[in-house]
């Protein structure tokens, strides 16, 4: 449903959500070793991000990248900077034209499916996700 790059892309801000929690801000390479994905590619993630407000990124020996507002920041905005808001819109059968007029065999039920997704997303702080990962009741990788 995300391209891989929101998928990394929500892994490091749940990462670095829960460094910001501790007052600690995270660099690159330590990222993309906690979330399994190449420097480059994670790098190009969290440029996307910074540029749409949802991480800063700090310059210097003691930078690196943290979360301002981890209560305020919703799934929804990090879906937005990276996949656009297409997750909304796509046919579940990857169908180009897909609409009332025109709906594929599981439009009615994919749209309901759209319709939850995007109420989860909105309504999903990084901060109770990166609280999970401390609690020991979700992992970022296996």
């Amino acid at each position: 449903m995300f391209s891989k790059a929101c998928e990394y892309g929500i892994k490091a801000a749940i990462y670095i959500t829960q460094n910001s929690l501790r007052n600690t801000r995270v660099s690159l390479k330590e990222i993309a070793a906690e979330i399994d994905s190449p420097v480059a590619f994670t790098a190009k993630i969290l440029q996307d991000l910074a540029r749409n407000q949802v991480v800063t990124s700090i310059k210097g020996a003691r930078g690196g990248f943290e979360i301002h507002n981890p209560e305020e920041l919703k799934l929804s905005q990090i879906v937005n900077a990276i996949d656009s808001d297409d997750v909304y819109k796509g046919c579940g059968l990857g169908l180009v034209k897909c609409d009332e007029l025109n709906p594929c065999p599981i439009h009615d039920k994919f749209k309901v499916v759209r319709e939850n997704l995007k109420v989860m997303l909105e309504s999903t702080s990084l901060k109770e996700l990166a609280l999970k990962l401390d609690d020991g009741t979700t992992v970022l990788k296996i």
